[in-house]
């Protein structure tokens, strides 16, 4: 696969992994970085792009919901994100509670930049520390 193949490929397992979709792009993200290593710089950026936009697209959807959830998961995420406000959505990559996160920000009308910056920082820090663990 050329590397503008791989690179997109890795995009769209980051976005959709991000989203209410289930799925993971780790693994997507470690076969990369196996396939080719000097590709580390440019997948680390593409997958933290791609997986905080599609953390955005979630966000977007709890803005556009007219009324609470009873979901136990939404809950707790919304209690997070009520008690913390965007520094929450550091835990945006978490398992179980990340699409719920970004979903409860968007719900609670937090502010769309401060969101996307820790949003970002978050997912960033957990692709780091995954290409680290390869080291």
């Amino acid at each position: 696969m050329s590397e503008p193949a791989t690179l997109w490929a890795l995009f769209a397992a980051s976005f959709l992994a991000a989203t209410l979709l289930p799925g993971g792009s780790e693994v997507v993200f470690v076969g990369v970085l196996l396939h080719d290593p000097s590709l580390s710089v440019s997948a680390l950026a593409v997958a933290t792009l791609g997986n905080t936009l599609g953390g955005m697209s979630s966000y977007l959807i709890g803005r556009l919901l007219p009324g609470p959830q009873t979901q136990q998961r939404f809950q707790v995420a919304l209690q997070g994100v009520h008690r913390y406000g965007s520094p929450a959505l550091l835990l945006a990559w978490a398992p179980l509670i990340g699409d719920a996160l970004c979903v409860a920000a968007g719900w609670v009308r937090l502010r769309w930049f401060p969101v996307l910056i820790f949003m970002a920082l978050g997912k960033f820090a957990r692709y780091w520390v995954v290409a680290a663990m390869m080291k």
